[in-house]
């Protein structure tokens, strides 16, 4: 293994990619960047990097999409979340989908670069705050919906719900569940509002602490 990381860097932010590329440029190799999820797992196929600094909030999918792409795959790339955000609700689901680490945007230089590099070589890396989430949310069981939060959803619902908390786009739930983007929509907001959520953002995070994210997926009803 090569003292230097190949790195790919993902996020919608061309000038934040550029600045982080020249940041790494004494210790790493940047192989690779993206701005969308779909981007991302085409260019991480083709460079096959150690290192992938992942952001959370990606158009089309969100990091989550880009870390089920990968779930599971032998020779996988190290995933170190790289974010605005430092709220639970966002580290915990991207550590339950695969993440190695977790670091938010001020981190500086020298800090990241030990990141970068003890996530390659098989280590977790966290702020000690970050950690303190990560830990709490592995060392206890996950939240659980109420039944009654539940049974108001039509079993379509539960799924969508079950797919769009694990990061897909309308258009990939579609595909899986074979139904059109538009009706998707119109089941999402079908569960926003029997939830009394406001955001596609807020039906994931809602989701995430209650566990839904890493259950199985039901079979598909025969209808839509």
């Amino acid at each position: 293994m090569s003292d230097r990381p190949l790195v790919v860097i993902v996020d919608d932010h061309h000038l934040f990619r550029a600045g982080v590329r020249a940041e790494l440029s004494a210790a790493c190799d940047v192989v690779g960047e993206a701005a969308t999820p779909e981007e991302a797992i085409a260019v991480i196929g083709a460079a096959s990097p150690d290192v992938v600094l992942l952001d959370v909030h990606l158009p089309g999918g969100g990091g989550l999409a880009v870390l089920e792409a990968f779930r599971g795959e032998t020779g996988a790339p190290a995933f170190l979340a790289l974010s605005v955000s430092d709220a639970a609700e966002d580290v915990v689901p991207m550590v339950r989908a695969g993440a190695r680490g977790y670091v938010t945007k001020t981190i500086d230089t020298a800090a990241l670069l030990d990141a970068i590099t003890r996530v390659r070589d098989g280590e977790p890396y966290f702020s000690p705050r970050l950690a303190a989430f990560v830990l709490q949310a592995f060392s206890a069981p996950p939240e659980k919906a109420t039944d009654d939060e539940l049974d108001q959803l039509t079993p379509r619902e539960r799924e969508v719900l079950h797919h769009l908390a694990r990061g897909y786009a309308y258009k990939a739930i579609g595909a899986r569940l074979g139904i059109s983007p538009r009706t998707v929509e119109t089941h999402v907001g079908s569960v926003l509002r029997k939830l009394q959520l406001s955001s596609r953002h807020e039906l994931s995070h809602w989701a995430a602490k209650r566990g839904l994210v890493g259950e199985e997926e039901p079979p598909a009803p025969d209808g839509p």
